[in-house]
């Protein structure tokens, strides 16, 4: 009984920068603002989606998905975080901890899938545009969708169980921000190698594949743009999938990064800013590249505001 309470401690201490104090205010800052901007961002997109006819089609049907996880993403983790930066004691329990590593799991699972599926809907829009309607259908857009957040939940369960099944032996000092695998790995008293292989296999399913198929259906993006004669066509074109062209490479690069690299003990400050780029960071900057780069969702937005004003006037 002694052994079962020393594998599973009340709570876990979160270290963070705390070997640093001085960081902890710019930290702060950094964290609130871009919550804040990540919150009113998303939820934006999701708002002028939703309301306005002219954004229901296939593309902002999964921009809304992608905004909707953006903002339980961040808000698994960054509440925590602000509480524990201003705080003496830095701790989460375990079953803040558990819940912590399953949603932030999962959702960043399902984001791999997401942004392959939205590139899958950018090469049929520019490379088979005349049948996109009769491809893009409904039913199709809902079951990608279906299948990326059942995907990314089947994997978290999968990985969460395997991860805390490992005995700790009284271990609870987790040297990150939040509960991640990685991080909670090295806690562990027993060998890690067959998790450390699996989580890399893992890895290589959700991060390697699907930016395979990104990379295939934009050399057939590219292939098809260039064939365009007007050059307000390709401009156009280019437009339209530069967006998420720049958000894949912001995610997975720094996802990649993380859980594709040999561990390091050098290289385990840079872990933790890497892990607050994908998880704080991106989130925040996905709605405002997808906003300040496409008029249509800039006109719906403005529409929706001229609406509001005639209805309060």
């Amino acid at each position: 009984m002694s052994r079962a309470n020393e594998s599973a401690p009340q709570e876990f201490i979160l270290l963070g920068f705390s070997d640093r104090p001085w960081l902890e205010l710019p930290l702060f800052v950094v964290f609130l603002v871009s919550y804040v901007l990540t919150i009113l961002g998303n939820m934006t997109i999701i708002l002028v989606s939703h309301l306005d006819p002219k954004l229901h089609t296939p593309m902002y049907f999964f921009l809304t998905n992608l905004s909707l996880l953006d903002l339980c993403y961040t808000t698994s983790t960054v509440p925590q975080m602000l509480v524990n930066i201003r705080s003496t004691r830095k701790v989460i329990s375990y079953g803040g901890c558990v819940a912590q590593l399953f949603i932030f799991l999962a959702l960043g699972s399902t984001e791999c899938l997401l942004l392959a599926v939205m590139s899958f809907d950018r090469f049929v829009a520019i490379c088979r545009p005349l049948r996109y309607s009769v491809i893009m259908h409904h039913g199709l857009c809902l079951q990608l969708a279906t299948a990326s957040w059942v995907s990314g939940f089947s994997n978290s369960v999968l990985q969460s169980t395997w991860t805390l099944h490992m005995p700790l032996c009284g271990h609870r000092e987790v040297d990150h921000f939040f509960c991640e695998v990685p991080a909670l790995l090295k806690l562990s008293c027993a060998d890690t190698t067959a998790n450390e292989a699996e989580l890399f296999f893992i890895s290589v399913l959700f991060l390697l594949i699907p930016v395979t198929l990104i990379l295939i259906s934009y050399t057939f993006i590219v292939q098809a743009v260039l064939r365009i004669q007007s050059t307000e066509g390709r401009r156009k074109a280019f437009g339209t999938c530069g967006s998420h062209l720049i958000v894949v490479t912001l995610f997975y690069g720094t996802a990649i990064y993380m859980y594709l690299q040999p561990p390091s003990p050098t290289s385990k400050d840079r872990g933790k800013m890497v892990s607050l780029f994908y998880g704080i960071i991106t989130p925040m900057l996905n709605p405002i590249i997808y906003t300040l780069r496409n008029k249509e969702v800039k006109g719906a937005f403005k529409r929706l505001i001229s609406r509001a004003f005639l209805i309060n006037k």
